[in-house]
């Protein structure tokens, strides 16, 4: 029991840490976490939070971790309320996930895709595999479209070494999708990770777009152009 007591305890202190970690990201910014400021809003000694998180670029990964994984669990979500056979709706459900995951909490989204953090390296095996859970969904399921025929795109002129960049990232990620799949996965990405930065970090400017969600979504399409509309019920 009191081994059970002691767990419950940590897990309420770090995921107390975790919140105000992202209250502080959104007040100060990735560069202005403290973690002594942490534990003067938790009303504690400075050694007290240490005891969990040992320092600023612990607490940065497991905000890292956190945010990798909540926005791509909302992407998960949005393509799975769409019928499996509706590749291209999928995917732009994806997308359209990940703006409203980003326009929703920006100072997150800034620690993920935006400029990096001074001092702090992110940790490859902490943070690869949850970082690269959306482009792998895009990935397999541009992979299940062209299974289905229903990814339509030219061969690209690709250089050698760009066919062994290709093939190295489709023994990394597993579905079998053509180089021209891969270039259009790349693309989409590409795309939708440009769009959404310009439209968070006010790239845009103030008074150049009312409609970002529609221009978002224009600029998407073009994207997903080879990929084909499933017939309509």
């Amino acid at each position: 029991m009191a081994t059970t007591t002691r767990a419950a305890n940590r897990a309420a202190m770090e995921s107390e840490i975790r919140r105000l970690g992202r209250e502080h990201l959104r007040t100060y910014g990735a560069a202005g976490l403290s973690l002594r400021a942490v534990a003067r809003d938790l009303g504690v000694v400075s050694s007290a939070v240490y005891r969990y998180v040992p320092s600023r670029d612990d607490l940065l990964t497991l905000l890292l971790v956190e945010a990798y994984s909540d926005v791509a669990d909302a992407v998960e979500q949005a393509m799975e309320a769409v019928a499996p056979e509706r590749h291209r709706d999928r995917l732009r459900a994806a997308t359209r996930a990940l703006r409203v995951w980003a326009v929703d909490d920006p100072a997150r989204w800034a620690l993920l895709y935006g400029s990096p953090v001074p001092g702090y390296s992110a940790p490859a095996e902490q943070t690869v595999e949850p970082g690269t859970r959306v482009i792998a969904m895009l990935i397999a399921e541009l992979a299940r479209a062209e299974a289905d025929g229903a990814l339509h795109c030219p061969e690209p002129d690709l250089t050698t070494g760009l066919r062994r960049d290709l093939a190295t990232i489709r023994d990394e990620f597993g579905p079998e999708l053509s180089d021209a799949g891969l270039v259009v996965a790349t693309t989409l990405w590409s795309t939708t990770i440009g769009a959404v930065g310009l439209e968070v970090f006010g790239q845009y400017g103030t008074d150049t777009f009312a409609h970002p969600d529609a221009l978002f979504d224009v600029v998407v399409g073009n994207a997903l152009a080879p990929v084909a509309e499933a017939p309509r019920e």
